[in-house]
């Protein structure tokens, strides 16, 4: 489910109550919830990531910005529906991204009581979600997300705008080393340090000319990349969330977790506006000759249903997913189906998987 139940501690809630739940429990989800909290934890568990410095006020931080001789991102502190991180391209762009976040409060009062400003990272992003569970680890095929709105990644930073799986630049031998460098290390620090992490652990790795380090955690399962992943997953996802939860996820072998050798692509569907203003409430229409698609889930992200019909509800609405024998044949059979669906002021990338595919 989504980040704010996790951070407002749901999960203490129902383990308060002998109920089972699949996630972390609130001191541990804080590794999404505050940048600040992840930031200095990977800097204590000694986890590749970019150099940062933390701030209380807007004055400091703007100050530290004109002596830095390179790019920076500036994030908010606290939960901001994926929209809290701005990258800057120069000193002026980053003062206003300090305006928008601390005296502005445009991600909300709390998410804008501190900042996080860290060196803009260059390369190409990989998505790397893994189950915990106790001491085990369980990481599952890489996949990339597309963050800008337009394509060839120009625009503003949207919540992610389409993903495939399996990425080619995770190597077996890079996830190897993500494993050892990022998940293990991070883990074992949570664990040492009382707040153990158990459910899902999202690492956005940014794959550098020094290496893989770390741009954020998530403590749940992110979107877009999750549809391509699921759409490619064979055996019964309910089984492995169990593993997680009774900490037995040693005991899932390659027999009990298996994956469809086909690539799957997802393209979300948005609305247009997004990720600034946009209108609700647009009726979508095409969804049923979709659902008779062969290899072609849509996995509703902001729709309700009005009546007999179903309508946009919110920015980032569809994520049209598809299989196909190669990427590019996944990528053909998700613009297919993309384009057999229609609302008014749709809006899609239209080079979801190309990266890969160059």
């Amino acid at each position: 489910g989504p980040e704010e139940p996790l951070v407002n501690g749901i999960v203490d809630a129902f383990q308060k109550e002998g109920l089972r739940i699949f996630g972390p429990r609130k001191s541990a989800a804080r590794i999404e919830g505050s940048k600040v909290f992840c930031k200095q934890l990977m800097r204590h568990a000694d986890v590749p990531t970019a150099e940062f410095k933390i701030f209380d006020h807007s004055e400091p931080a703007k100050y530290w910005v004109d002596t830095r001789e390179y790019p920076v991102v500036v994030k908010a502190d606290g939960l901001a529906a994926g929209k809290g991180v701005i990258v800057c391209n120069s000193s002026e762009e980053a003062k206003k991204a300090i305006d928008r976040v601390m005296v502005q409060e445009e991600f909300g009062s709390q998410a804008g009581r501190q900042a996080v400003i860290e060196k803009r990272l260059e390369g190409e992003e990989l998505s790397v979600l893994a189950l915990v569970g106790g001491r085990s680890i369980l990481p599952f095929p890489p996949t990339q997300d597309h963050k800008a709105l337009n394509d060839g990644d120009k625009g503003p930073n949207t919540g992610g705008m389409g993903a495939y799986c399996p990425a080619p630049k995770g190597t077996p031998e890079l996830m190897a080393k993500i494993e050892s460098e990022v998940f293990v290390p991070i883990v074992h620090a949570m664990k040492r340090a009382r707040y153990p992490f158990n459910g899902l652990l999202y690492g956005g790795i940014m794959l550098t000319n020094q290496g893989p380090k770390v741009l954020e955690f998530n403590a749940r399962f992110g979107d877009p990349e999750t549809q391509p992943l699921l759409m490619r997953l064979k055996s019964d996802l309910l089984d492995l969330l169990e593993a997680a939860v009774d900490e037995t996820l040693a005991e899932m072998d390659e027999s009990k977790v298996v994956w469809d050798d086909r690539p799957a692509v997802c393209v979300v569907m948005a609305s247009g506006g997004y990720p600034g203003k946009f209108e609700n409430g647009k009726p979508i229409a095409g969804l049923d000759e979709v659902s008779r698609m062969a290899d072609v889930k849509v996995f509703h992200a902001a729709t309700k249903v009005d009546g007999n019909r179903i309508v946009t509800d919110g920015g980032r609405v569809l994520g049209v997913t598809a299989l196909g024998a190669t990427l590019a044949a996944a990528k053909e059979r998700a613009y297919e189906a993309v384009r057999k669906i229609s609302f008014k002021g749709a809006y899609y990338r239209t080079d979801i998987a190309d990266k890969a595919l160059r």
